[in-house]
């Protein structure tokens, strides 16, 4: 990876980030559920020549620290705010894939002068719909030994496309080294019946999603999406699986810079 390495402190423990590029704007990048910061590896060059990057590790994944503890959404978001504030960030532009959108949603609740404009990649910008017994099915195999069995089939769902195959093994080894607690506390952080929901009201700053097909943005995603402000904009990218900015980066490049230029960042 590219840049320049950083590592923010977060009560006891470390939150790694990279910065890129010398721009007069800032883009937080955010990567999801036991991914990394190099998840992001095919849009460095075209968003280095836009504005400067900040691509973050959230806890418990990457170089950042794996603490024992409730890796909630909130818990993410205040990592993010201290990466945020030890960057010098005063306002930016974030993009977020699958559970890191959900981290940004808290974080509009936090700090919403800190967003200027939100691009959602196959991400949770709410909580699916689903019965507490049917988001359980879901994480409790994560509290097993067989952790890692359901972990396997879990992202063998990312990627229904033929001829992703060796894309999902790379991506798989990287996300299967993520520590057990982590895997099962962030899903805990996202599903469990007992954490703060994330769905957002009409917010200050436009908010695009770029999503792969899938059943998860059934029942009004598009209107909610394009709801929270009059710059909100939905775009489906056909032929590609949940990690899609890696699945077709040229594609989804030119979508990104679109949907930049759409939204009316200052990118």
């Amino acid at each position: 990876m590219p840049g320049e390495s950083h590592f923010a402190s977060f009560g006891s423990n470390k939150v790694h980030y990279v910065t890129i590029g010398q721009g007069k704007s800032d883009i937080v990048l955010i990567h999801g559920w036991a991914g990394n910061l190099g998840l992001w590896c095919q849009q460095i060059s075209l968003l280095a020549e836009k504005a400067r990057l900040i691509l973050i590790d959230l806890p418990g994944h990457g170089q950042s620290d794996k603490p024992q503890t409730a890796y909630t959404l909130d818990f993410f978001a205040e990592a993010v705010l201290a990466v945020l504030c030890e960057a010098k960030v005063e306002k930016a532009t974030f993009i977020a894939h699958s559970m890191g959108a959900a981290v940004v949603c808290r974080l509009f609740r936090k700090a919403p002068e800190k967003i200027s404009a939100v691009i959602s990649v196959d991400g949770l910008l709410r909580r699916p719909h689903g019965t507490p017994e049917q988001a359980m099915a879901l994480v409790a195999p994560f509290g097993t030994p067989k952790y890692k069995e359901h972990a396997i089939g879990l992202i063998h769902t990312f990627f229904p496309v033929p001829g992703t195959e060796a894309l999902r093994d790379l991506l798989m080894a990287q996300m299967l080294n993520t520590p057990q607690h982590v895997m099962l506390g962030a899903m805990l952080g996202m599903f469990g019946p007992d954490q703060a929901d994330w769905v957002l009201d009409k917010v200050n700053a436009p908010v695009a999603a770029i999503n792969a097909p899938s059943l998860w943005w059934a029942n009004g995603f598009e209107s909610y999406v394009r709801s929270l402000n009059p710059k909100s904009d939905y775009v489906l990218m056909n032929g590609v699986g949940h990690f899609l900015m890696l699945e077709k980066p040229p594609e989804f490049n030119a979508t990104l810079s679109a949907t930049l230029r759409k939204i009316g960042s200052s990118i």
